[in-house]
């Protein structure tokens, strides 16, 4: 894991209410290149929302987010901002991997090709040198002999190892994890969490949520603990996880560990 001087992720002052609730209430996080950002905290934190709002899938009411310099969904216009089209919002995202919590990946099509869709629908690459990506990528996620496999037939843990390898087959800068184990039976877990052990040594941008936080620990740079829709605690895990210092934090990990 490596460091940098400029940010991946910028996100600055963003609020975000549902209704009455202030899910998101002032949230300034940067994000290095190549560091691994890990966010805990209870449920109903915002720790979803503020990952959906780094590639636009949540719009902001405040605030804004850059990746790699490059403002997310919206544009400046005579000082203030304004909404991108969608075309222009998928091409961002296309830069942007995301791994969901269920998977997402495509019945109808077989693993390779949920894996090869994305590159071919962008026009990034032509089909054949997509498939051909494809299968290096299922090797390196250990799905090597699945290429010809539907989604029903894998386990979960091999769904979303497939879901891991679609996110990189656009060669993202950064990639979003939004609890990537929370639908897996508690055996499954160990191999999705070994595959993004390994991207988080490759240099890869990553931001992940999860309630692992033997995990967190293990591959973090820092570890940003959330409450509230507000940033309590940030720092590296032996900072936050071993000795935290707001009596917020001692509490939510007094209850997880």
């Amino acid at each position: 894991m490596s460091g940098g001087t400029s940010a991946a992720v910028s996100i600055h002052d963003a609020h975000k209410w549902y209704g009455a609730h202030h899910v998101l209430a002032g949230v300034d996080l940067t994000v290095r290149p190549g560091q691994v950002t890990v966010i805990v905290g209870p449920s109903g934190s915002g720790k979803s929302t503020l990952l959906r709002a780094v590639n636009h899938l949540e719009k902001l009411d405040i605030g804004h987010v850059s990746v790699n310099g490059e403002l997310i969904g919206v544009r400046r216009h005579r000082g203030r901002l304004k909404e991108l089209s969608e075309r222009a919002i998928l091409a961002q995202r296309s830069r942007i991997g995301f791994v969901f919590q269920n998977f997402n990946l495509f019945p109808h099509l077989t693993v390779l090709e949920n894996v090869a869709a994305a590159p071919v629908a962008t026009g990034r690459t032509s089909r054949a040198r997509s498939l051909d990506a494809a299968r290096v990528l299922l090797e390196r996620v250990g799905l090597g002999d699945k290429a010809g496999a539907w989604p029903r037939q894998l386990s979960g843990g091999q769904q979303q190892r497939v879901a891991i390898a679609r996110a990189l087959a656009l060669e993202p800068g950064v990639i979003l994890f939004d609890e990537p184990t929370s639908a897996l039976d508690p055996e499954l877990v160990g191999e999705v969490l070994a595959v993004i052990k390994d991207l988080a040594t490759s240099g890869t941008t990553l931001i992940v949520v999860t309630h692992e936080i033997g995990f967190a620990r293990e591959i973090a740079d820092t570890v940003v603990f959330l409450d509230g829709g507000r940033i309590v605690e940030q720092g590296t895990p032996e900072d936050v996880l071993d000795h935290p210092r707001h009596p917020r934090t001692k509490e939510f990990l007094s209850k997880v560990l």
